[in-house]
Order: C-alpha cells, then structure tokens, then sequence
C-alpha cells in the first residue's frame, strides 16, 4: 500500500441523516456516520468507498472530504458548492444574488441541497424570489414549511387541554383515591368500597 493511502484525512456527514457504508475489501469495515459527524479515515478507505456501488454517491452527495489532496485523487472535478458550509449557505440565502443560490442549486450535492432546503427554513428566508426558486428547483415549498413551524410553535405554547379548571374539594375521608388527582365522594356515586 503507498504511503498516501496510508494518510488519514476528515471525513464528515454534511446530510441530514445518518450514513453508513461497508467495506468487504477492508475486513468488512463497517461506519456509520450521524448528522454533522466528523470521523477520521484513511485515504485508502475513501478510495475504496468510490469503488463500491453507491459509493462515488455518497462521497459525492453526501459526505466532505475535507482533505483537498485527497479529495481530487477520488473525485477528479469538484464543484465550488462542494465546499459550502452553513454560513456559506446563510450567507447565500441571505446576502447573495438569486443567480448565485440558481448556481448552487444546480450544482450542489444533494447534501449541500438539503442543507440550503433546512436553512431556508430555520432563518427564515423572507425573499419569495429565492424561495420560488428553490421551490422550482427541489420541488421543497420553504413558505409552506415556514408555515407548519410556526403553526407548530404556536400549539406547543397553548396550555395543557387536561388540566383542571376547577379546584373542587371532598370532604370525605373514607375515600381513599388510588392513582386518581381528586377525590370523589364515595356515596354521591353509588360506588362500593373494596378491602
């Protein structure tokens, strides 16, 4: 094996799922990466990724290869957009032209995508023109989903629907209530005590 291969170099997940991959020829080396995660490879590993199907796919859509050496000994041609951080990605919804999130779109890998689709709504983006595109583009509706969350922040804020509105008494001491909240008068409810 050359030295090269040898090296070890940042691999992280940029979707927002989990990944996981297995490796026959590397003693069915098995990984899986959670959203975000950064975990350290060998060059060699990423190679033999590429060359498993499904593989080139993921290295391209879905996981940084932060090493650049590496990165073109596996991919050949990369995009810019390959590059794309979060604040790259807040910076572009936010600050760039609408051709510059058009570019993005059309040359992103889909990791990059998802994460452009996550931003657009968490920020929120609040240009209709980038939001149309991204739309027309992805087919992801960013003012439907800004929508639910804000429906959804509104339901977690209303008060509990089970709480007690009354504040009722019973003055019976023979009542013993079991699990119950309130207690209630025995003989009112025909209720027969069992010891």
């Amino acid at each position: 094996m050359e030295k090269n291969e040898e090296r070890i170099i940042k691999v992280t997940n940029r979707f927002g799922g989990s990944i996981g991959y297995t490796i026959k020829d590397l003693n069915n080396l098995q990984r899986i990466f959670s959203p975000g995660e950064t975990k350290e490879v060998s060059v060699e590993e990423m190679k033999k990724l590429s060359w498993q199907a499904g593989g080139m796919s993921l290295i391209k859509d879905y996981l940084i290869i932060e090493d650049k050496e590496a990165l073109y000994e596996i991919l050949n041609e990369v995009e810019p957009e390959y590059f794309y951080t979060e604040e790259d990605i807040k910076d572009l919804l936010l600050n760039k032209s609408l051709d510059a999130l058009k570019d993005c779109l059309d040359f992103a890998p889909e990791g990059t995508k998802d994460l452009v689709k996550k931003l657009a709504v968490e920020l929120p983006l609040n240009d209709i023109t980038k939001r149309d595109a991204i739309l027309k583009m992805t087919g992801f509706n960013v003012t439907n989903a800004i929508a639910i969350n804000e429906a959804t922040k509104e339901e977690n804020t209303e008060p509990d629907s089970k709480v007690r509105r009354l504040n009722e008494k019973v003055e019976n001491k023979e009542t013993k209530p079991t699990g119950r909240r309130v207690a209630l008068d025995a003989n009112k409810y025909n209720v027969v005590n069992r010891k």
